[in-house]
């Protein structure tokens, strides 16, 4: 019979991970599609077409960049390590970013560029959902959200919009593409966002409840 741990999870790893990975993937495949779409990209993604604009490299090698450095300040603001699912975040994302960036082309026609941003927002608002609802680990800008918010006592929406307007900043700064598409990305994102998690959590839940079920009847 497997055991349940401290978040109340079955301890089959191989479930959880293999969610969270595939999660990961289709969060990384909407990016690649919004950023591909050239109708302006999500906050942080403006800033890493900023940095490659400014300092070379690619996409998903800024965006391992900055969420190693996310991590460091999350260590640094709570004096703990983050968990394993931030560290395969980080490197997961940045690896399937560039590899979808590479296979995709920007459509011929504003109809079709248009259609292709609402998708990539509709998909990575899923994946992120996806990810989550494992609960393997927050994520580079999750982790520095939650510590400054437990350490300032402000709320988690609060230090989330003050830190994707500081970031959209310095991105549209270095040149990072801000258009109607961050616009539409920022009134979806956290619906769409909600709605995945909700579901692929009870989906999650389920799933770990048939499971011990059967395990407990052997």
């Amino acid at each position: 019979m497997n055991e349940i741990d401290d978040d109340g999870n079955s301890s089959a790893p191989w479930f959880r991970w293999g969610v969270f990975l595939i999660g990961i993937m289709i969060m990384s495949f909407g990016i690649a599609l919004m950023i591909t779409a050239e109708l302006g990209s999500a906050p942080w993604d403006v800033l890493h077409i900023g940095l490659v604009n400014h300092f070379g490299l690619t996409v998903g090698t800024w965006t391992v960049i900055m969420g190693f450095l996310l991590l460091v300040v999350a260590t640094i603001i709570t004096r703990k390590l983050p968990k394993l699912g931030g560290y395969l975040n980080m490197i997961f994302v940045g690896m399937f970013v560039d590899l979808f960036l590479f296979m995709l082309q920007t459509p011929p026609t504003l109809l079709a560029q248009s259609v292709m941003l609402f998708i990539g927002i509709l998909i990575m608002g899923f994946g992120i959902g996806v990810y989550i609802s494992p609960r393997c680990g927050a994520g580079p800008r999750d982790s520095v959200m939650l510590a400054i918010s437990q350490k300032t006592g402000a709320s988690v929406a609060k230090v989330r919009i003050i830190m994707e307007v500081l970031v959209l900043a310095v991105g549209w700064a270095l040149g990072g593409p801000v258009f109607v598409g961050t616009v539409i990305f920022s009134l979806l994102i956290g619906h769409i966002t909600g709605f995945s998690l909700n579901y692929c959590k009870k989906w999650i839940d389920r799933r770990m409840e048939r499971g011990m079920q059967v395990e407990n009847i052997n």
